[in-house]
């Protein structure tokens, strides 16, 4: 599909914005659709930091996407003239030596694979170059300078102006109800108001309420909140570059990292079983939270076990049943394109996704598109750590 055409998009998060952007990019005329405002308080995307890293621990193909996707990075602070991705580097630590296997060693003997430099750390390095870890409770890891972190919520910003001034019809305050169908092929969709959208094709990457706008998918994707807290250090150089960087505190078993002070806190998150939610229900973080988070402050960051909390939220997944996204037509709706599962680690790859989404609507041929395609449900296994990024 490379005639020009009218492209209806559902959902202005980041695969939605990148999608638009590429796509009119490539003269199509495009129009997003969302309730907003966008960006959209409730995106995943819509928060102060999102980590930038290519530890993937076995899976290459992750790690291989990303290296293309860093230059990308630093495309945009010089379009934007604005430092928005930070590469500090990143912190990965074990309670136990690292063993092949496991996320951590397999993302450390994949990077030296691939050439890249991480450095192995001790307990001793870590307590002499990172002060704020409780080092004797950390005995091995190592430090990745090529990784950092994005303000994620203004970069979101800067994506929807560019497509606003790139000619894309921005609709904000606006929902989808259902699919336009005509002869079981859609055709556009119809408003929450009964208004109909007609375009050559819909695409929805309406992230968690992807579930709720097309219910056929909810049997390979679920909505799950993941817990996110801000604490304001008593100590803030302790927790500021040089002395703290992203990190990953035995991630594969506890599920806990977070991101170097900005904006006067400190941001601390895990990816865990999390919540099972509806996102048009409340969005609460669970009671007995606050009191898990600072367990592991006590543990690992004792200075900042007993910081004010300032700001509490779930942070909203899209879960797909295997944890890889979902970009292809959907094979029981012509017509219809789904770019969606971010499954809490898409927002990385931001400056690749659309280019992603294009060529599968256009039917070209891209390396990485095969790992996202409609696909079947298969056995769940344990949850891996490499999924998350904030």
């Amino acid at each position: 599909m490379t005639a020009k055409q009218q492209i209806l998009i559902v959902g202005g998060g980041i695969m939605g914005v990148t999608a638009a952007l590429e796509l009119r990019r490539r003269s199509h005329e495009v129009t997003l659709i969302d309730p907003g405002p966008l960006p959209h308080p409730e995106a995943s995307s819509t928060d102060i930091s999102k980590m930038i890293r290519m530890d993937y621990g076995s899976d290459e193909l992750y790690m291989d996407w990303m290296e293309e996707a860093f230059p990308r990075w630093h495309e945009w602070n010089e379009l934007w003239g604005e430092e928005l991705y930070h590469e500090d580097g990143f912190v990965i630590m074990t309670r136990e030596e690292m063993r092949s296997g496991e996320f951590e060693y397999d993302s450390f003997r994949k990077l030296q694979q691939r050439g890249h430099q991480p450095e192995r750390l001790d307990s001793q390095a870590l307590a002499a170059r990172f002060p704020a870890w409780n080092a004797a409770l950390y005995v091995d890891g190592y430090y990745n300078a090529r990784a950092g972190w994005a303000e994620s919520g203004r970069v979101l910003t800067r994506l929807i102006d560019a497509a606003r001034a790139a000619g894309v019809r921005l609709r904000e305050g606006v929902a989808m109800r259902e699919l336009l169908l005509d002869d079981a092929r859609v055709r556009g969709v119809v408003l929450s108001d009964g208004a109909a959208l007609r375009a050559d094709a819909v695409i929805v990457a309406a992230g968690a309420w992807t579930p709720v706008l097309l219910p056929h998918l909810a049997e390979v994707m679920w909505v799950v909140g993941q817990p996110v807290m801000h604490f304001r250090p008593a100590e803030p150089a302790l927790f500021a570059l040089p002395n703290f960087t992203g990190f990953a505190a035995d991630i594969s078993n506890t599920g806990w990292y977070g991101f170097p002070l900005h904006q006067g806190v400190v941001k601390i998150a895990n990816h865990g079983e999390g919540q099972r939610l509806d996102p048009r229900g409340t969005k609460e973080v669970q009671a007995g939270e606050e009191a898990r988070f600072r367990e592991f402050l006590r543990e690992t960051f004792p200075a900042l076990a007993d910081a004010p909390c300032v700001q509490q939220r779930l942070c909203l997944y899209c879960d797909t049943w295997d944890g890889h996204f979902w970009v292809d037509w959907d094979r029981e709706i012509p017509g219809l394109l789904v770019a969606t599962g971010g499954s809490g680690h898409a927002f990385k790859f931001a400056p690749v996704l659309g280019e992603l989404i294009a060529d599968v609507l256009e039917g070209r041929e891209n390396r990485f598109a095969a790992r996202f395609a409609w696909r079947e449900r298969g056995e769940l296994g344990k949850e891996d750590a490499r999924f998350w990024e904030g």
